[in-house]
């Protein structure tokens, strides 16, 4: 087995978006930073996100059902240091960025290059995550021009294997 340095190492080349992810249950709403997205199926179109079993994003989904997946501008990468905690909402704002409800109750950013609303029609135990399928209902493009936000546009890292002092939002 390669040791952990190299596991990370590799791990972090893979090219992945980084995007802010949605969801709501009841009253309590969040967004969080994950670039573990994908799509896995063109029909019916299912959306997949990989969330950490801890954070609050993780039981959101869980119990509220649904998630969006909003694409951000590479030009401005800000939004993804500050979602990396549980969000503060006021009013309708989440971490001080404007959202509004999508179809299914989650947030969308009103910032947002492009939007995916989607209703979870499975859940799969990966381990330290859960991978959500979400089944798309609902999206748009706000800036067709922008191009979207990739991992390699920020200092940040995410994957490999457990590192000490990491915290789930």
């Amino acid at each position: 087995m390669p040791d952990n340095e190299l596991i990370n190492r590799i791990t972090w080349k893979i090219p992945n978006a980084l995007v802010l992810v949605g969801s709501r249950s009841g009253d309590e709403w969040n967004a969080m930073t994950t670039s573990w997205v994908t799509q896995v199926s063109m029909k019916p179109v299912l959306i997949a996100v990989g969330v950490d079993n801890s954070a609050v994003t993780h039981r959101l989904i869980a119990t509220g059902g649904s998630f969006t997946v909003n694409l951000w501008s590479s030009d401005d990468t800000k939004p993804f240091r500050k979602f990396s905690k549980p969000a503060e909402k006021d009013g309708m704002s989440l971490n001080g960025w404007a959202i509004r409800e999508a179809p299914s109750g989650a947030p969308i950013f009103e910032e947002a290059i492009a939007w995916m609303d989607c209703v979870v029609r499975q859940s799969i135990d990966c381990g330290t995550h859960t991978l959500f399928l979400g089944e798309l209902q609902h999206c748009d493009i706000v800036d067709d021009d922008a191009r979207p936000a990739a991992m390699s546009d920020t200092r940040m890292k995410y994957g490999g294997v457990p590192r000490g002092g990491h915290e789930s939002d």
